[in-house]
Parts: C-alpha cells; sequence; structure tokens
C-alpha cells in the first residue's frame, strides 16, 4: 500500500514560509495525486492588506475563507468518483489568521461564518504540520521574493507560529505528523524528502513526531 492508498486525503500545513506548498506538490508528483493549493495570488485584498492592515483585514480573510471553503467543497465532491488529493491547506487554519488580523467586532462576524462554513468540508486522513522556527521562516520568506510580503515582520512570524503550536498542541481530528521542519529540505535535498516519506509511511499511531536530527 502507498502512500496516498494509505492517506487519500493529506494535508500539509505551517506558517507563512515553512514549505508546505512546496512539499505538496512533490509528493502529488511522486504519487497518483490530486494536488489542491491555496490560491493567495487570486485574493485582491491580499497586497492592500500588508499596507493597511487595519483597513483590508475583514475583506481578506473573508475572501480566503470562502475561496478555501469551495476548495474543499469540491474536493468532497471529487470524492465521489475516488483518487487521492494532496493539500496545501486545510480550513481550521483559517481562524488563525482571523484572530490575530481582526478586531473583537470583526471576529465575531467572521466566526459565524466560519461555523457555518466548516459544516460542509471533509477531515484529512492524514495532516502534515511542518514545524519551522521563525528565523528560518523569515529567511524563507525573503528568498521567494514575493513583494507584498517582504513587510512581514518577524514578530507577526512569531506570533504565528505560536498560535499554529497551539492549533496542533490540541488537534486530534485526524492523524497528525509534527515535522521538526529546521533542518529538513526537502525543496532541494532529495534525501530528506525520501527520509520524510519513509517516516509517514511507517507511521501507526494518531499523533506522532519525527526529528530528523534524532530519527534520521
Amino acid at each position: 500500500m502507498n502512500l496516498t492508498e494509505k492517506y487519500p486525503y493529506i494535508v500539509i500545513e505551517g506558517p507563512i514560509g515553512c514549505g508546505k506548498t512546496t512539499l505538496a506538490r512533490k509528493l502529488a508528483a511522486l504519487y497518483p495525486a490530486n494536488l489542491l493549493l491555496e490560491n493567495a495570488a487570486a485574493n485582491p485584498f491580499l497586497p492592500k492588506f500588508y499596507q493597511d492592515a487595519e483597513r483590508y483585514a475583514l475583506p481578506t480573510q473573508l475572501f480566503f475563507l470562502f475561496q478555501r471553503t469551495e476548495q474543499v467543497r469540491e474536493l468532497s465532491q471529487r470524492d465521489l468518483f475516488g483518487g487521492a488529493t494532496i493539500a496545501d491547506f486545510f480550513l481550521e487554519k483559517d481562524p488563525l489568521f482571523a484572530r490575530l488580523n481582526l478586531n473583537d467586532e470583526e471576529f465575531k462576524l467572521y466566526r459565524q461564518l466560519y461555523q457555518h462554513l466548516l459544516l460542509q468540508t471533509t477531515t484529512p486522513d492524514l495532516v502534515i504540520y511542518l514545524q519551522t522556527p521563525v528565523e528560518v521562516l523569515k529567511k524563507r520568506v525573503e528568498q521567494r521574493n514575493i513583494h507584498y510580503e517582504q513587510t512581514i515582520s518577524l514578530e507577526y512570524l512569531a506570533q504565528l507560529a505560536e498560535m499554529y503550536s497551539e492549533l496542533f498542541h490540541h488537534y486530534d481530528a485526524s492523524p497528525l505528523l509534527i515535522v521538526n521542519n529546521e533542518n529538513l529540505d526537502c525543496a532541494s535535498d532529495e534525501a530528506a524528502l525520501s527520509l520524510l516519506i519513509g517516516r509517514i509511511e511507517s507511521m501507526r499511531g494518531r499523533r506522532e513526531y519525527f526529528n530528523p536530527r534524532l530519527d534520521g
């Protein structure tokens, strides 16, 4: 049984710059799987948000919420015809950004919409959380050189990373592999990718940890 037969719906998650999209692309290229990617470039409010967060936080967040929900709803329909999927996001991370960027009244409105839309989504068969040090996130954001991301502060990334850690500390809806991503360069190191795949395939429990410095 290969990876996608064991886990037909795999989600890779983590903060901005952790490498989730790169890993999703590589895994989908190796296995017979559909690729479901977040399309941040389609959000017309995102560049404006990085220029004026207070003004554009709500429309930015609502656009992402509806976009992500529609993508996952399409996944549910696709499941009727079979086929595996590897995604670089899941809806449960959406409130992290909302709580970080919205004021209390905006967040109250957001939560009402989120709770309604969450009922229409599909639960992953496996979630891979790429736990990455803040300094590494900042370096990778700078390296990928998306112009509107260059204003992201170290403080913002630190807050976001802490919220991700809190989310996955409590997450139990799917089997979860928490990966120490500091020294795991799956983008350019095929040995690192093979090491990670081997660790995923060996999973037996619902919550496991992978630290390549110790396990590799």
